[in-house]
């Protein structure tokens, strides 16, 4: 694998001259990629027995049309803007005074006003709203869909559904149409992953470059924030930056801790990127003076060993199951701390398919089938049960229809590769 050079793109960035990532500039036809994933929605509803679904997600409903909004505002009031979409139309109810903002998209056909129905929205009248909201929504899915339509909801409060069964809604769950139709990506739609993940691997470049003992971990991670908002990008998904003693165990947020010196420090970059697509990879580093210590170096072979095992072994047309099988063996003495998962689908977001460890696939893991068009990404996490530091790797892939492609390009330790 060619490395990355992450000091010329570290000058690249020099005056902020990405600030607007124009997709022109980049080849992408965000058109062709807008109509490829509402035909798979649509693809999907059917091969479902969907005749409508109704997305409040504002991740699926930018899959689903390419319109986006106040995306982590969204998700928490809601429903405060929605998507009804059905075989033949698309229909987008957007928040108060942002109708305008869903102008010259071919894949919604009409924007109406949203009518939040929340308890901040309503208040004390909150069941009265969610009835009528229902009421409307019933009757615009009889217009399009028909009297017997079945519905597909995927995010809801609880009096809003309950409110949509009660108007005689035949209710199903459409999680399941949504996340097959993002598993599998076209080639423009692969042209807006990669143009996210390098813009996030500038970032990661910046938080290289920035790495010395006495910033707090907040500070250092604030470098990866800014260049990635500076790049037209969204937002980090998470709190996946630790030093020291706080790299283990894995899944402690990013704090006012001192890195002190030569310490291991941990990322995972979880961001929504460029054109809403995620860049999920992970790198371990070492703040220095110093060098590592055969400790630091061995913790960072073996996960290094993990993600290399399981990036060979990945092909399609492999099942879920025999994925888990062939997977990397974890040592009993990480095996306590090991990673949740082996690896998972990537593409606005985490998404479907989760790949479970060998050990864990009887009490949580469900089988499939590993297709081309899927972006996964490979997972470690190396660190004893009370030890003192620990290592999270991970590599984001293309499965293609002979094999993987190697979508993350940013280069490992080198010193503590050894």
């Amino acid at each position: 694998m060619a490395e990355f050079d992450w000091h010329a793109e570290r000058a690249d960035l020099q005056g902020l001259a990405q600030l607007d990532r124009s997709p022109e500039g980049e080849g992408i036809d965000l058109k062709a990629v807008r109509q490829y994933r509402q035909a798979q929605l649509r693809r999907e509803m059917e091969n479902h027995g969907i005749d409508a679904v109704i997305l409040s997600d504002p991740v699926n409903i930018r899959y689903a049309t390419g319109t986006r909004n106040m995306q982590v505002f969204s998700m928490r009031n809601g429903p405060s803007r929605y998507l009804v979409l059905t075989a033949d139309r698309s229909i987008l109810f957007e928040f108060t005074g942002c109708l305008h903002l869903a102008d010259g998209f071919e894949t919604v056909d009409e924007v109406r006003p949203a009518k939040t129905a929340s308890f901040v929205a309503a208040g004390p009248k909150i069941a009265e709203r969610e009835v009528a909201w229902a009421r409307e929504m019933a009757g615009l899915v009889e217009e399009l869909a028909g009297k017997r339509a079945t519905v597909g909801l995927e995010r809801m409060n609880a009096g809003a559904a309950i409110a949509l069964r009660d108007a005689g809604l035949h209710i199903v769950d459409a999680q399941a149409p949504v996340e097959m139709a993002r598993a599998i990506k076209s080639a423009e739609e692969m042209k807006c992953v990669n143009a996210s993940l390098r813009a996030t691997e500038r970032g990661v470049a910046n938080l290289r470059a920035a790495i010395r003992p006495g910033l707090t971990e907040a500070e250092l991670w604030s470098v990866l924030h800014q260049s990635v908002i500076a790049q037209n990008g969204d937002y980090v998904e998470t709190r996946l930056l630790n030093a020291g003693a706080r790299t283990n165990p894995w899944f402690q947020e990013t704090s006012d801790k001192v890195i002190g010196e030569n310490e291991l420090i941990a990322l995972d970059t979880d961001v929504v990127g460029c054109h809403g697509y995620y860049s999920d990879f992970s790198r371990t580093f070492h703040a220095g003076p110093g060098k590592p210590t055969p400790e630091q170096r061995e913790l960072y072979r073996v996960a290094h060993e993990q993600v290399s095992h399981n990036l060979g072994i990945l092909r399609p047309g492999l099942s879920f199951r025999d994925y888990a099988e062939g997977a990397w063996d974890i040592p009993e003495k990480y095996h306590a701390n090991r990673y949740y998962l082996s690896a998972h689908g990537c593409g606005m977001t985490g998404e479907y398919p989760y790949l479970y460890h060998r050990g864990d696939f009887p009490d949580a893991g469900y089988d499939g089938e590993i297709r081309p068009g899927m972006t996964l990404c490979v997972e470690s996490y190396i660190g004893e049960d009370g030890g003192k530091e620990g290592v999270k790797l991970e590599q984001q892939v293309l499965v293609t229809e002979s094999g993987v492609e190697l979508l993350s390009r940013f280069p490992f330790e080198e010193e503590l590769l050894g």
